[in-house]
Formats: C-alpha cells, sequence, structure tokens
C-alpha cells in the first residue's frame, strides 16, 4: 500500500460505535485489491468551463463503487460464515456487487430487491450467480425480509451502507483519490444511504483536513441533509427521483455519525438537473452512467460547488438501459 500522511485520530459517536480509523482503511486496501478496480481520473474540465474531474467508480466490476464495500466484508468473513453464505438488500448496485463477490469466493448469496428494481439491474444479480427476492419499494421494507432470510437460513447480512466494514471499504476510493490528484482541493460524493460518503470522507480527512468533502443527495431524497439539519437521522415520509438508487428514506446511524464528523457540505439537485447530468456526460464525455452516478456531476454543471479546486466528483452507477437513458432524455428536454 501507499505511504499516506493519516492523522492519529479516534472518533466515536454519541453511542460510542468507532468511526473508521487508519487501520480500518489500510486492512481494506488490501481486501478490496483482488476484486475492485484501480478506476481512473477524466479531467472533463474543458468540457464544463469549471474544474470537473471524474473519478470513473462506474467503470468497475458490476457498474458501481459498491464492490469495494461488499468485497472488504465479504472477504473478512469466517469460513464457517461464508459456508452459509450472505444476504442484503438492496435497490441494485450493492445487490449485483455482493453476488459478485460471493461468486468470486464461491458463496450463496441471497439479494432482497424491490418490486421497482430496474430489470437491468435484476438480470445483472442473476447474472453473478446470486438469488434474487423482490420485496416492497422502499429500504426499510426490503431490509426486514432481509432479516428474515438471514434468521431462518443462518446467512450473514451485508447491509448496503450501515456497516463499518462498507464503509471502510468504500473509503478506498478516497485514498485512491488523494494518491491520484494530491493537490485535490474539492470532493463531491453521491449519496443514498450514506456509505460511499462517509468511507471517502473519513479517508480525506484523515489524511488531508484541507480538502473539502461535499455530499450530493437528489432533492427528493435528502435524508441526510435533513438529518445533519436535525442533529440526529431523520426518516423521511417518502422518496422520490429519477436517481433509483440514491433513495433510502433514512442514513445509517453510523453513517450519520461519520458524516456529520467528516463532511463539509450537502447539497440538492433536482431530477432536471440530474437527466441533464445524465446526458451531459453520455453526449459530451461519451460516458455511460445512470442517473444516481451523474448527481454529483449535476452539482457542478450548475454552479453548486464553490470549494478549492480541483474538484473531483465520484461518478458511480453504469447501470442503465437504452431505454432508461431515452425517458432520462425525454424528460431532460
Amino acid at each position: 500500500m501507499p505511504a499516506y500522511t493519516i492523522q492519529s485520530l479516534v472518533m466515536t459517536t454519541g453511542h460510542d460505535a468507532p468511526l473508521t480509523t487508519t487501520q480500518d482503511l489500510i486492512d481494506a486496501v488490501e481486501r478490496v485489491r483482488p476484486f475492485a478496480r484501480r478506476t481512473p481520473l477524466l479531467d472533463l474540465s474543458d468540457l464544463a468551463g469549471r474544474s470537473l474531474i471524474l473519478k470513473c467508480e462506474h467503470h468497475q466490476p458490476a457498474g458501481a463503487f459498491k464492490i469495494r464495500g461488499a468485497s472488504n466484508t465479504i472477504a473478512a468473513l469466517s469460513p464457517d460464515a461464508l459456508k452459509r453464505g450472505v444476504v442484503t438488500y438492496s435497490s441494485g448496485n450493492h445487490g449485483q456487487a455482493v453476488a459478485l463477490a460471493a461468486q468470486r469466493l464461491g458463496v450463496p448469496a441471497v439479494i432482497v430487491m424491490p418490486t421497482t428494481a430496474p430489470a437491468i439491474k435484476v438480470a445483472g444479480v442473476k447474472r453473478f450467480g446470486g438469488e434474487v427476492i423482490l420485496e416492497g419499494t422502499t429500504s426499510i421494507e426490503r431490509r426486514k425480509r432481509a432479516e428474515a432470510e438471514a434468521a431462518s437460513r443462518g446467512l450473514t447480512m451485508v447491509p448496503p451502507f450501515d456497516h463499518p466494514m462498507v464503509i471502510a471499504g468504500q473509503g478506498t476510493c478516497g485514498l485512491e483519490i488523494l494518491e491520484q490528484l494530491p493537490n485535490v482541493g474539492t470532493v463531491v460524493v453521491p449519496v443514498g444511504g450514506g456509505g460511499l460518503l462517509s468511507g471517502v470522507a473519513a479517508a480525506i480527512k484523515l489524511t488531508n483536513p484541507t480538502v473539502k468533502v461535499i455530499g450530493v443527495e437528489p432533492a427528493g431524497a435528502a435524508k441526510m441533509a435533513a438529518s445533519l439539519a436535525a442533529g440526529h437521522p431523520v426518516t423521511l415520509d417518502k422518496t422520490a427521483s429519477i436517481a433509483d438508487g440514491l433513495m433510502p428514506v433514512r442514513p445509517g446511524d453510523l453513517t450519520f455519525a461519520h458524516a456529520r464528523v467528516f463532511v463539509d457540505q450537502m447539497i440538492t439537485v433536482d431530477d432536471k438537473m440530474i437527466a441533464e447530468a445524465t446526458m451531459w456526460l453520455f453526449y459530451e464525455a461519451k460516458q455511460v452512467v445512470e442517473p444516481s452516478g451523474a448527481a454529483t456531476t449535476a452539482a457542478v454543471l450548475n454552479g453548486l460547488i464553490t470549494g478549492p479546486g480541483p474538484v473531483v466528483v465520484i461518478v458511480s452507477g453504469g447501470n442503465v438501459s437504452p431505454e432508461t437513458l431515452a425517458a432520462v432524455d425525454s424528460k431532460r428536454l
């Protein structure tokens, strides 16, 4: 692993649950390495007319950053737990990542997905050997079903975001950015449940606290912004957005604790901004990205990022069908 200058810093939540540490990140790098790609940085500043550098996590196996957290968690399980198998609940990308990591380790995987899950993501889970169960439309409904499956089958839960191993695994993306662009000024992160935000923010702030970390949520699913404003995790009555991967109704307790300590700012973008950014990436940058992965680019293109440059935005989610792109293009217009 590269030699990072990481501050010695141990922080805890109000419930004495430890936040991600330097050692957690170092260990995660070694576990994740056999599963995840070191994704490139793509400088689009000339096209955008302002600082905009993509961290291309949509180039990962299974099409998203989720392979980092999933592989870090599953690879650390005991032989007995691996033999019994794993289960998770996901709108799509985390489920595919769990199925892929489990397949590579020869581990059974059960993925509970919403009845509204995009067909391309359901097919992806099945392609990687995962067993798909469709349950409800909210993260709470599918979590309850996943917990029931875990209890009845003896499976180990691999949560989509609110778990220390998942968060540390996602943090390896932040370490890569710092190594690839040591003078980065701002890192912009898409926020669903907050696992990526938590891991990346911890990795960056523990390494170079002067780098600004900004989270971006859809206006129709701004649960982390609402929670930080309230001072505690908030459950939204409902969420609605074309960014299907960013729609949990509540951040995790652990992800909220990380965001409160490590994140500088939360920003929201509406669906029109997301649609325009998705198609801008497609037409101008020649990048195929689902709406969830384009939210960070939307924030930059609309002048919402005022932090210092260079600005790196994490783009994640390459699992989008031609039909969805056509529908997004229509919404943009």
